[in-house]
This record gives structure tokens, sequence and C-alpha cells, in this order.
């Protein structure tokens, strides 16, 4: 206590008060903080209104926790039928649980994959249904649950092909490379809400007659391509990084090049580049709100539709705050996993 007493002011004066221009600056910003935070408390809380209508809150004029109550269940599930909001809700359990007991490095394996994908099996069975569950199409899913399995799915099946891009762009082959090189660029120079739009108007146009692929499906394919251009960048960053020394004591070991990458280089790799590897997935879990152009009710499509309710017009603010809120877990949930990795893997950061 006595240290923060006597370093404090040290720090104050060193930082933020140091000349008169820092000075004048320094109590402008502080004041403008604490005026934006107190006015933000007093309008979570203090002038918040927790029960009540739509009439209610524009009398009161505080955070509308009645408008959030109401639209709960459109927001996170969307279209889908009332009655059976319980299965969503088991495959959203059942999807996260599987991600967080696979989280450990030590559990890391053919039986996580396989976990995993029981549990996207498990997912799509509740979602959909069969057997003696009732058949719900795709249509009517929404809301996190299809935000959670476009963001799912775009990671794991990206990743992997993201390496496969990134190892034909450094290979000796000049076909593969070149086909490489021309997929990423081709993609990366194109926005996300383009390749959308083309799977959900333009590719159907050269299909059969009579021959049609299900719009999830290939929303879900369009996201998987998407980021696998950006996940072969950053992983031949990695692979650039590695000491070519790696190679060479690879190679006198007697090594194919299969096992050198396998075994030797490819492990290196990933644990390099950590950081951007989840930098992109955050971006990639954000930009699933852009199949909101091809119809597709994620979470904020579902947040926009509920707004549209007459007797709740005006609370828009309430809405957005809550999706962010939403969004801002679990981003923030995976740049914290990404600094364990960091800290377990002995990346140092610069």
């Amino acid at each position: 206590m006595n240290w923060f007493i006597e370093t404090f002011p040290k720090l104050l004066k060193k930082n933020l008060f140091n000349t008169p221009f820092n000075s004048i600056v320094s109590v402008f910003m502080i004041t403008f903080i604490l005026k934006a935070i107190f006015g933000l408390f007093d309008w979570l809380f203090v002038s918040a209104v927790f029960s009540g209508d739509a009439s209610t809150c524009r009398e009161m004029g505080g955070f509308c926790y009645p408008f959030i109550k109401e639209k709960l269940p459109f927001i996170i599930f969307g279209f889908y039928p009332r009655e059976y909001i319980w299965r969503p809700v088991i495959a959203m359990v059942i999807l996260i649980g599987s991600f967080i007991y696979i989280k450990e490095p030590k559990r890391w394996g053919r039986s996580s994959l396989w976990i995993l994908l029981g549990a996207f099996a498990l997912f799509f069975f509740f979602m959909r249904g069969g057997l003696f569950l009732e058949v719900i199409p795709n249509d009517k899913w929404g809301g996190l649950p299809l935000t959670l399995m476009l963001a799912s799915l775009g990671i794991l099946f990206s990743y992997p092909l993201g390496v496969c891009l990134a190892l034909a762009r450094r290979s000796q082959l000049k076909i593969l490379k070149t086909l490489s090189v021309a997929y990423i660029e081709m993609i990366r120079g194109v926005p996300l809400i383009s390749i959308l739009f083309m799977s959900s108007v333009m590719f159907p146009l050269f299909l059969p007659e009579g021959v049609t692929i299900d719009k999830l499906l290939r929303a879900q394919v369009a996201i998987i391509l998407f980021v696998s251009a950006y996940m072969a960048e950053v992983i031949r960053g990695g692979l650039a990084s590695i000491d070519k020394g790696q190679y060479e004591a690879a190679s006198s070991l007697g090594l194919s090049y299969f096992q050198t990458m396998r075994f030797v280089i490819i492990p290196q790799a990933i644990r390099v580049v950590i950081p951007p590897t989840v930098n992109t997935a955050i971006g990639m879990f954000k930009d699933t709100s852009l199949v909101l152009i091809i119809a597709l009710f994620d979470l904020l499509n579902t947040t926009k539709t509920s707004l549209k309710d007459s007797d709740w017009l005006g609370f828009s603010v309430e809405a957005y705050v809550f999706v962010a809120l939403i969004y801002y877990i679990f981003c923030f949930l995976m740049s914290k996993y990404s600094t364990r990795l960091e800290d377990e893997f002995g990346i140092k950061s610069r």
C-alpha cells in the first residue's frame, strides 16, 4: 500500500502530466472517460427498466430489459419451432462441451477428431431430427446455433485445407504451385459477400435441371473455401520461419517428404502461427453474419428481424448491445485460449 501511495503519483506525473499540454489533454480525456462510464452505468442499471412493456421503457428512457426478455428466444433460435427449442439447446451444449473437452493440448490426437465428428453428428441430429424426432428443415434454423455451426465447421475444415494449400504453394512442382497461387490470390482478392452471393445465386444456374444443392450447404462450403485461402497464407508464414537446418536434419534421418512435413516441419509451423490463426478464426466467426445476404438468419440477422416488431420499435440500441456482448464473449474466449496456448508452447510475444 505504501508503495502504491508513493509510486502512483510519480507515474501519473511522468506519463500524463509531464508537460502543460499533456496535462490539459489528460484532464480532458479523464473527464470524458469518467462521464462516459457513469453515464453508461446509469443507463444500464440506475435508469434501466427491468419489468413492464414497451411504453414503460419509453417513459423511463434507460436500458429496456423487457425487450431482451421478450425477444430472447427469437434472437437466439430464430424461426425454430418454440416447442422444440430444447433441441438446439442440447445441440449447442454438446458442441461447446466437445470444444471445452479437447481444448487441452494433451488431449489432441485422433480421439479428439472422433469426438468432434461425434459432436457434429449429434448436433445435426438434434437440429434436424429423424428417427424418433420430428424433422425440422434447415430453413427454420437460425440465431446462435447457426452461427456456431458455420464458424465451427469453417474453422475445422479450412485449417487442413489451408495446410495443403500452403504446402502446394511452396512445392517444387510448377503446376501445383501455380494452381495454389492462383486459387489463394483469387479468393483473397474478392470479399466474402461476393462468394456467398455466387454460391447462392450463380452456382445453381450451372447445375443440371432438377439438381439442387441445399442453400445452407452452399454457404458453408463458400465460407470454408474463403477462409482456407487466408489460413494458407498464415501457415505459409509459419513454414517460412522454420530454419533450413530442420529440413536437413530430417533428411539426414532418412525421412521422406511427407514424414518430414508431418513429424518435423508442420508441428513447429503450427505452433509458431497460433496468434494469427486465432485472429483469422475470430474474424471468420464475425464474418458469418454476412450470410444474411443469402437469407440465412444467423445471430445478427435474427437480431435485426426482431426490431421489426411494431410493438417494440425504437429499441435497436438494446438489441445491438446484447448481440455485441454475445460476439464479444466468444471472441474474448478464443483470444484468451490463444494466449494460453502461446504460454504453454513458449511462444514469446514481441
